[in-house]
């Protein structure tokens, strides 16, 4: 199973024939060789085949897992999380999808990550850092139930907010279970609205279901409070192991 996820992976060819010129040439080089990796990597963008019924936005599925008991800051967030793979069309997701564990056979500190192509799970990636997230805590046995519907919903345009959604996690706990929504302006009132209006419907939630929001720069600013001096890119891992 593992072989078939890598097979969707982005194959960097970094050979590069290098001339013995100055440092201005050489950095030069390197420049333009950058450029045409990004250009490649754009043009590797996973598309739906033939016959498939493509989605509006390319998704990407990612892990990660902490080992408890060890300090986080020892581990690096980045480090971490590993990408699954990307799918264009509702054929590629479910390819993909039928071959995961569901989050309620999950161990341990493990999440499922499903974000939009190009953007990382990550609070200062370009496209989160201004944003936030819906949270709602579930108790055990509710994870893998709510995840699919949320993912499908996702997948399916229904919060109707235009770009603004970035992608959704499932954080497994050992007491209880986390999904979380992510969007790019945590300060559209309106879009922060919708998007709870449509999370509550497409999960099924009971009234009195607790939903918090919150930004991505609360989030960094609630593990600077405690005293943590981390690099950004552990502290969505710190976040999450609360």
């Amino acid at each position: 199973m593992n072989n078939k996820f890598d097979a969707l992976k982005d194959d960097d060819s970094g050979d590069h024939d290098q001339d013995q010129g100055s440092p201005k040439d050489s950095e030069k080089e390197k420049t333009e060789d950058e450029d045409k990796e990004q250009n490649t990597s754009k043009k590797k963008m996973v598309v739906p085949g033939a016959g498939e019924h493509p989605l509006q936005y390319n998704y990407t599925f990612w892990y990660s897992r902490r080992t408890p008991g060890r300090p986080a800051s020892t581990q690096s967030y980045e480090q971490n999380i590993k990408q699954i793979g990307s799918f264009a069309s509702v054929e590629q997701f479910w390819r993909f999808y039928s071959h995961m564990i569901r989050p309620g056979d999950l161990t341990g500190h493990s999440d499922f990550h499903l974000f939009k192509e190009g953007i990382k799970p990550m609070w200062e990636d370009d496209a989160n850092k201004m944003g936030g997230k819906w949270i709602i805590r579930l108790r055990k046995g509710l994870a893998s139930r709510c995840w699919e519907n949320l993912i499908l919903a996702m997948l399916g345009e229904q919060f109707m907010v235009g770009e603004e959604i970035c992608g959704a996690v499932v954080s497994v706990r050992f007491q209880e279970d986390i999904i979380s929504i992510w969007n790019k302006t945590a300060s559209d009132q309106a879009t922060t609205a919708r998007i709870r209006d449509t999370l509550r419907r497409v999960l099924n939630l009971p009234p009195n279901t607790i939903m918090e929001y919150k930004t991505h720069t609360d989030s960094i600013k609630y593990v600077l409070g405690i005293g943590l001096t981390l690099p950004l890119n552990t502290l969505e891992y710190c976040f999450y192991c609360e």
